[in-house]
């Protein structure tokens, strides 16, 4: 093949290439944008949430999520100090906590902030303000989560 029809051929090879790229970066339904880093979601007010304590939630260390609230049993018992329940959203940058069960506590798996059942922010970390605690009464095997 000689130098100007490889060229041609080429030139030929690339220019659909480049028109296929070019129609499928049509303008389309694109997804909304996810909130980027120092957008924290905040926490739920109002919150009025319900659990079963008979099918959620039974053994200790168990969590659940449910409209932005994270639920942790603690103990075995079914009292409202056997649970906690506190914002999911970190208040470092919004990503979700979530329970380690062998350290008792709420990780952050986006920067490592730590915190404690009681929803108190360790000192050392990226984020500086607690989690919103979340108020639990239990009426038989009904959960009710108000705050």
């Amino acid at each position: 093949m000689k130098r100007d029809e490889f060229l041609t051929t080429f030139g030929i090879g690339l220019a659909a290439v480049c028109t296929g790229c070019l129609a499928s970066c049509g303008k389309g339904d694109d997804p909304a944008p996810t909130p980027g880093p120092g957008i924290v979601t905040p926490p739920p007010t109002n919150a009025n949430t319900t659990l079963n304590l008979s099918t959620d939630i039974r053994n200790v260390g168990d969590s659940k999520v449910l409209n932005g609230i994270i639920i942790v049993r603690l103990a075995a018992t079914d009292v409202p100090a056997s649970f906690t329940a506190v914002q999911v959203a970190c208040t470092h940058q919004g990503t979700s906590v979530i329970f380690n069960t062998s350290q008792g506590n709420f990780v952050c798996p986006n920067h490592g902030s730590i915190f404690s059942t009681a929803g108190v922010v360790q000192p050392g970390f990226d984020a500086k303000t607690n989690l919103k605690v979340y108020n639990i009464a239990i009426s038989g095997t009904t959960m009710t989560i108000k705050g």
